[in-house]
């Protein structure tokens, strides 16, 4: 355990974090599987709208440190390949 009071102000910060980054990693992960799904469902114009919202949502995640840039990249350029 924590005993000086920035060690424990360190673990609260953390934790808000740590709870704040699963909430985004979880959306963005349901956002991903709605472009596949309506790919598999053959909604193209839905899934390209959900692309849109989807790359958007990767972009963020870059620019607050939550995903690696080629990371994000790669996963934007592979949906892409996949609505076509």
């Amino acid at each position: 355990m924590a005993t000086h009071a920035s060690a424990e102000k360190r673990n609260r910060q953390n934790k808000i974090r740590r709870t704040r980054n699963r909430s985004e990693r979880a959306t963005i992960a349901s956002a991903v599987k709605r472009v596949r799904q309506l790919v598999e469902s053959g909604a193209k114009d839905e899934a390209r709208t959900q692309l849109k919202a989807a790359s958007r949502l990767l972009d963020k995640a870059v620019n607050h440190g939550l995903v690696h840039k080629n990371n994000a990249r790669r996963r934007i350029s592979r949906l892409a390949q996949l609505v076509g």
